[in-house]
């Protein structure tokens, strides 16, 4: 069915007011305020902690801990040879990737692996390269450039 001005309708419970409690009796929402009688949530200045069971174990620390999360840690968008055949470009900059949708975000940073074969000289802009790509962009007659570095790293390395 075509949506069009004579069948638009608001999303479920958009047009629903706000519950507005300790307005009297007849509100249905008087005297305790949905708060109940007694106990540690009908107080004022009652809190919680996120997670809190009601003084049970909390399932966040019954859980054992392993591990840590490195936040120093680089990630990066791999890009496989066998995708750069596939594509039978002579040249892959880093815009060309993005606009062929191999990557998905602009600021990721990208990573050749030497997955499957490439018989095709190939000049390729990435990030970092695997010894392993490196040499079978080369060996196929390509090259491997690597993005932010100058001329003269590239040179003395």
């Amino acid at each position: 069915m075509a949506l069009n001005l004579s069948n638009l309708r608001a999303p479920k419970k958009a047009n629903e007011n706000k519950k507005r409690v300790g307005r009297g009796m007849g509100s249905g929402m008087g005297k305790t305020s949905t708060r109940g009688h007694k106990g540690q949530g009908s107080r004022s200045g009652s809190s919680l902690m996120r997670g809190f069971e009601g003084g049970q174990m909390p399932l966040h620390r019954r859980l054992p801990k392993r591990g840590f999360t490195n936040i120093f840690r680089v990630e990066y968008t791999v890009l496989g040879l066998d995708r750069i055949a596939e594509l039978g470009e002579t040249e892959l900059t880093f815009e060309k990737i993005l606009a062929l949708g191999l990557m998905k975000r602009r600021r990721s940073l990208l990573k050749v692996l030497a997955n499957g074969e490439l018989t095709t000289a190939v000049t390729v802009h990435a990030h970092k390269f695997s010894k392993a790509a490196k040499e079978a962009i080369e060996k196929a007659g390509g090259k491997a450039i690597v993005i932010g570095e100058t001329e003269a790293e590239s040179a003395a390395a």
